[in-house]
């Protein structure tokens, strides 16, 4: 490793444990517009480094020898810090959603610090860096973590040749370190261990490097964190609206502003993020505080947690509704803004999994919420033999016995 690189490990070392307590408690769920995915590593919102758009020809397909198709990778640079021509490059991993710039977060303080120079490519399909207008299941092939790993590798190459040129520089390998929160966290990882002849360490925060097929973990964890006395009173709304569903009375699904969800399933996924996303993002009196009053004060608990989830997980976290009806996810002609959820459920269904489903005992999602519902969605929005091999995924990258050394989870 060269003589920088130990301090940049000791200081991120430094830095991700002091950040543990505004971290994500499992995996990332898609925010309505990104900065870069997977958490956003401190990120203030919206405010960035840059947002100058700059962009490379990027292969389609790195593992045919015959299809040389390409496409255009969206991808951002700042230089403001840099210290040429020994400085050492920071590579900011974008993960499963639009990369509008780079975050003025902690890196800044970093590559001031360390005099390097920042870059961030798109996640290919995501945001601006799409190969095709049409996401069809038959193009959304190409979309996969191997892929985007050599797409970092294609990247990291052709940005030292410019970082080269333009300081006039001949065959100088500059050392570069990776970064990125959650899937972009488990990228950062897995670029490491796949390449690591091009880094000389990995920053993984919140890496989720073993892919879980039944990520039952995820559900017991938000009942950890609401502690005994928000758990049972989540667990009782959850109760009480599976009733309600139960019962035909479908008026709970207006009482969430979510009449458009028809299938049951896709309206208690709704519910069961909108409770998670209070704990994953740090704020948890947002859904405790009311659930707990209400259930002392002999409340009405469905109409106050529906109050939380139009209020701040719709109205302020900016939830769209939408994006949870299977009928949304099966438009192959989003926008560039909303595609990231079809796009991500792709992954899911194909490769990574994190199946979010509820435990047997003692859950705070409803039990409805099980594998059948995740494979049902995944062969409804994408057709016949769509589902994750997680064993590959594993065998592949290694899960949490992942080898090599200079990484920092």
């Amino acid at each position: 490793m060269p003589s920088s690189a130990g301090a940049v490990a000791a200081v991120a070392l430094l830095l991700v444990l002091l950040a543990r307590g505004a971290e994500p408690i499992g995996l990332w769920l898609p925010p309505p517009s990104g900065g870069g995915g997977g958490g956003g590593l401190g990120a203030g919102a919206g405010r960035y480094l840059t947002q100058e758009e700059r962009w490379m020809n990027q292969p389609l397909d790195h593992f045919s020898p015959t299809d040389h198709r390409q496409f255009k990778q969206r991808y951002y640079e700042f230089l403001d810090y840099y210290r040429a021509p020994k400085g050492p490059v920071f590579l900011y991993i974008c993960g499963e959603s639009s990369c509008n710039g780079i975050p003025n977060s902690y890196l800044s303080v970093m590559a001031k610090k360390f005099g390097a120079a920042l870059v961030s490519p798109e996640h290919r399909y995501y945001g601006k860096s799409s190969p095709f207008e049409s996401l069809t299941t038959e193009n959304l092939r190409f979309l996969s973590s191997k892929q985007a790993l050599f797409d970092l590798a294609a990247f990291r190459q052709y940005y030292q040749e410019t970082l080269n040129a333009k300081y006039n520089r001949s065959g100088a390998d500059s050392s570069w370190f990776v970064f990125g929160g959650s899937y972009a966290g488990a990228l950062s990882a897995w670029f490491r261990l796949k390449f690591p002849h091009l880094t000389c360490g990995s920053l993984a925060s919140s890496g989720v490097v073993l892919s879980v097929y039944n990520f039952t973990d995820f559900d017991k964890q938000i009942g950890e964190s609401a502690g005994p006395e928000c758990k049972a009173a989540l667990q009782e709304t959850t109760r009480l609206v599976d009733g309600q569903l139960q019962s035909g009375h479908n008026s709970v699904k207006q009482l969430f502003g979510a009449s458009m969800l028809e299938n049951d399933g896709d309206f208690l996924f709704l519910l069961a993020d909108a409770a998670a996303i209070a704990f994953q993002y740090g704020n948890p009196d947002t859904v405790c505080s009311p659930l707990v009053e209400a259930k002392k004060n002999g409340t009405d608990l469905v109409e106050t947690f529906a109050r939380y989830v139009k209020e701040y997980y719709i109205g302020t976290f900016g939830a769209s509704v939408a994006s949870y009806d299977q009928q949304y996810l099966k438009n192959t002609t989003p926008t560039p803004a909303e595609s990231a959820y079809r796009l991500w459920w792709y992954q899911v269904c194909s490769e990574v999994a994190y199946f979010q489903v509820a435990p047997t005992n003692d859950s705070v999602r409803s039990a409805k919420i099980d594998t059948r519902y995740h494979l049902d969605l995944c062969r409804n929005v994408f057709g016949e033999g769509v589902y994750p091999d997680v064993f590959m995924t594993n065998l592949y990258y290694g899960g949490t016995r992942i080898a090599g050394m200079s990484y920092v989870f």
